[in-house]
Order: C-alpha cells, then structure tokens, then sequence
C-alpha cells in the first residue's frame, strides 16, 4: 500500500470515527464527587474506567515519524480527543515485573519481582482491589500476569543463571512470517476472544450497573510469536501477521536502524544480542521485513483497542468513561541488533500512555511518567486516599481541564523516572534514570560495568554514549540514582536470589538437572559441549556472592 493509499484510508476512517463517536463532541465536564451506590450510575457522579494493556508496544509508535508507517485510527483518536505522554516508560522492561509494578505503585525492587517468574504475591491488594472495595464494579479479561509461579522452567533458568561464565543462545532467530490471505483478520485468535468478551460484557453487564465499573484488557499482542524450534519451553521469535494487516503498513517507508560494529558494542548489548540469537548477519530485506511484521501486528492491536471504544460508543457509555491504553513495554524490532524487550533503549523501555475521556484536556505531554503512575491515578479517579508510601504520582494534574476546589493538593511529579531490570537475555542488573534530555544506564555494581549517557535530544537512536565526554552530568546522574534506589546492594541481593533459587531446583530434580538443561531454549547450544557449561555452572554455584 502507497503512503499516499494509506494516509487517505486512515483519514477516512478517522471522518468516519468522528461521526460515529458524537459523545466526543458533547462531552460534559464532569467532576469527581463522593460515590453514591444508589439508584442509575448515570446519576452517581463517578466515571467508570476502561484500560487496554496491551504487551511489546512501542511508545513511540503513538507519536514517532513511525506513526507515519502504519495506519492506527483508534490510538490517532486517542490522541486528538485526549491526552498523549510522549515521555512514558515502562519500570522494567519484561512481562511480569513491568505488571507488577503497574497493579502495585511501587518500583520492582521494593516487591522484590525480580523476574517473569518472581512477581507480586498472588494476595497482594492492587488498585483494582481498593476500587472494588470503594464500591466500584471490577472486570478482567486478558493476560494480568504479575504474580509469582509463571512462566517457563527455560525463562527461570535462564534469569538465574545469567551471571553464570556462558554464552548460550537463549532464543530462536528472530523471523517474519505470513499466514492467510487478506480477508484473514483475527490472526491472534485468543486476544480477539477476549476482546470479544469484554464487548460483550460491557454491551449486556456494564450497561445495566447501578454503581461505576472498571474494565481491564489485557492483550498479548503485538508481542512475538512462540517459536517451536527454539526447543521444548518455546522462545517468541516469530513476528506473524497476515495479509490483511501488512495493507495498514507503508513497507517502503520502513526506517533500517543502526547498528554499532561489534567492537564498539557495550559488553552487556553484545551479551543480549547474541542470547537474542541476533549476532548473526541480516540482509536489509530481513530486518525491514521483521518491522513490518511488527508494525501490522500493532495494527491488529490497535483495532481490538477500537472494538472497546465502539462498544463504549454504541451504548452511550463513552461520555462517562476514561479510556486508557498502555503497555507493559516496548519491543527493539531489530534496532540495536535485538528484538524482544530486556533493555533500556527506547524501543524496548519507551511506551505508549493515553487518556481519553469526560473532562480530559486534548493534548500532548512532555513530562516523563511511568508504569507506577497508574495506581494513584486510579485511586485519584476514584476518590480513594492515595498511600503515602507508593513509588508513583497521580497523573489527574496533568490532564485534567478543571479541577473542583476542594481536591486536596496532590504531591508534584518528580522530573525523572526510574525503570531496572533482572531478569534473562542481560547478563547484569540494569537501573535507567530518564530526566529531561537525559538517559542514563548504570549497570551492576556501579564499577564493574561501566554506564552509559545518552543525550536523546542530540542522538535519539541512542548510538553514541557519552558518558566520559560529560563526566560530570554522569556523575550528577549517578549520585541522583543513588539517592532513589542503592542499586549495588539491590544487584547483590538479586544475584543472592538467583543463586539460591538455582540451588533449590538443581536439588529439587536431583541427577537428572543435566539432562533437564540440554532441553531448554538454549539446547542447540547447550548439547555441543554440556560438561563445559556443566562446570560453568559448578564453578558460579561455588563462587561468592557480592552480598
């Protein structure tokens, strides 16, 4: 499809959007009041809330000249009748953690979720809990993932034993895939039944519901597909779409990325990309491919986020509903020489935050936000006291068109967000400090590895560290780092956990721990040389600990 085809196709659908959604253009501002569980919820001065969290969305999607190579009609409808975050991020860019951090307000090192499999206690009370508990009507549907006990034996493994002396290839090539033809539209057949499911709740529950009720969406896509050959636990290193979906996307316009020279790669870049099984050669043709695979499976998502609207809107109930869209994390697509997420670069840690509804301000935002900001804002919506011990501020400063008088102050956003990451394909704890221009990376120990600067005013693809060109903002970052979180002793603690966890579950199988590893993601590896990395594991499980 021609950029020219597509421009005007997304612009039709947009007119024609606007029409259908007449309660964009009548609606009233409404003010948060105390809930009256009485009678209709139309009267009862309580919005209700629907958020879509959808999973390796990347942020920059929703306002990048990369919006310009892909039709998104419903996100570009959020963006025009709401309230678009240029600067939000993920607080760790992996599945579980990054939910966890969302469904609790506080950063992955205070709950300890270290990993996909280490996450939330199963118990432990969300803002979807106090909300139901202040009278609000809770719905989920989708992927929630955030508690502990998920996941493959292959993605534990792998997360304890990254610190172990091995290079093993953790996941499958990544490839592009075409299935159908271009009437095939429900390509991800189960996020499509949920969504369904949710319409469907919300055209015969929601409607007929004396108090306000909040819906939650959880989507796996645009996440990767599971690649069989990558082993009997399955990596997702499958880009699939269909035909149907690959029209939405303008494939010339496709941006290549950069790649640094294997040389001048940072030690723990060239650590994922080669456990990413990315360390190999691609033709351009590859890599533009794999992109526009990812582009049209952001389209598939952006047309279930559409469903919910249109259900919202045929039933009247849009006019008194805040919408929100947002992600777990981003995905690299090929820049920096990976796919998947695990890393503090944009694409992997930059997501996509928009809020539309009744009394919300339409426009851009530049301040930097994150995953932690969603629990207070929820309680904020809800009128629920906000903890004082939370990680995360509410968002209603920021986009709210009027405020009532007798709101009591709201603490101020800081200007810096914070995100880490522990889990597998990174071979150190990762903390990312994200203020104005800034970005900065600190690794481990805070010697062992060194940091990286990035100015991304200067260099958004991030392809030039200048950490000792500007030694001194580096250090100014690194002491404001420290002052957040002691991300020495953190490291140390995590390093502590995977070591004990590894321990436990070697003796928990017993003789057969070997054989178990040979048929883990990395058993191509693996089964070249098992009693070289046998003793690399002896050797680790040996060594001391930081701690």
């Amino acid at each position: 499809m021609s950029r020219e085809s597509r421009k005007q196709m997304s612009s039709t659908t947009v007119v024609a959007l606007i029409l259908l959604f007449q309660p964009f253009v009548y609606w009233e501002t409404v003010e948060a009041k105390p809930l009256l569980v009485t009678g209709s919820c139309r009267d009862c001065g309580k919005l209700n809330v629907v958020i879509v969290m959808c999973d390796s969305f990347d942020g920059r999607l929703t306002f990048h000249t990369e919006n310009e190579t892909v039709a998104l009609p419903f996100i570009n409808l959020m963006e025009r009748h709401g309230s678009l975050f240029l600067n939000a991020y993920t607080n760790s860019p992996i599945c579980c953690p990054s939910r966890a951090a969302m469904w609790s307000g506080l950063f992955n090192h205070l709950t300890e979720s270290w990993n996909n499999f280490k996450g939330l206690d199963p118990n432990y009370t969300t803002w979807m809990d106090l909300m139901e508990k202040y009278g609000y009507y809770t719905q989920k549907y989708g992927k929630i993932d955030y508690t502990s006990g998920h996941h493959s034996l292959s993605n534990r493994v792998e997360a304890w034993t990254r610190n172990v002396g091995f290079l093993l290839h953790q996941e499958g090539r990544p490839v592009a895939e075409l299935i159908g033809d271009k009437k095939y539209m429900r390509v991800m057949k189960k996020d499509w039944e949920i969504t369904d499911k949710a319409k469907t709740w919300i055209r015969s529950k929601a409607t007929n519901l004396t108090q306000p009720f909040v819906l939650y969406l959880g989507l796996n896509l645009p996440h990767p597909y599971p690649s069989p050959s990558s082993g009997e636990n399955y990596g997702a290193s499958t880009f699939l779409t269909s035909p149907y979906w690959l029209e939405r996307v303008t494939y010339k316009a496709i941006r290549i990325p950069k790649w640094s020279p294997f040389s001048e790669m940072h030690p723990v870049d060239y650590y994922s990309s080669y456990t990413k099984n990315c360390t190999g050669k691609f033709t351009q043709k590859e890599i533009r491919d794999i992109r526009a695979h990812y582009y049209a499976m952001c389209a598939e998502t952006d047309a279930m986020l559409g469903e919910i609207i249109s259900a919202l809107s045929e039933t009247g109930l849009l006019k008194r509903t805040l919408v929100i869209f947002t992600a777990d994390h981003g995905e690299l697509a090929m820049e920096h020489r990976q796919f998947y997420k695990m890393s503090m670069y944009e694409a992997s840690s930059h997501i996509p935050l928009l809020i539309m509804g009744p009394n919300i301000k339409s426009q851009v935002i530049s301040s930097v936000v994150s995953l932690v900001d969603i629990y207070p804002t929820m309680l904020d919506i809800a009128g629920i006291p906000i903890p004082k011990n939370l990680s995360g501020y509410s968002l209603l400063p920021l986009i709210l068109a009027k405020t009532e008088n007798n709101i009591p102050s709201r603490k101020q956003h800081p200007h810096w967000v914070l995100s880490e990451f522990h889990g597998c394909n990174v071979n150190s704890s990762t903390y990312m400090l994200r203020t104005g221009k800034w970005k900065y990376i600190a690794y481990s120990d805070d010697h062992s590895v060194s940091p990286q600067l990035f100015d991304l005013s200067a260099d958004p693809d991030e392809l030039t560290n200048v950490a000792t060109k500007f030694p001194k903002m580096t250090q100014t970052l690194d002491r404001k780092l420290h002052s957040i979180i002691d991300y020495p002793k953190v490291s140390a603690l995590v390093e502590l956990y995977n070591k004990q966890q590894f321990i436990k579950w070697k003796e928990s199988v017993g003789q057969n721990y070997s054989d178990i590893l040979a048929n883990l993601r990395w058993h191509q590896d693996w089964k070249k040389h098992p009693k070289k990395y046998e003793h690399a594991i002896d050797k680790w499980i040996k060594g001391n600990s930081n701690l």
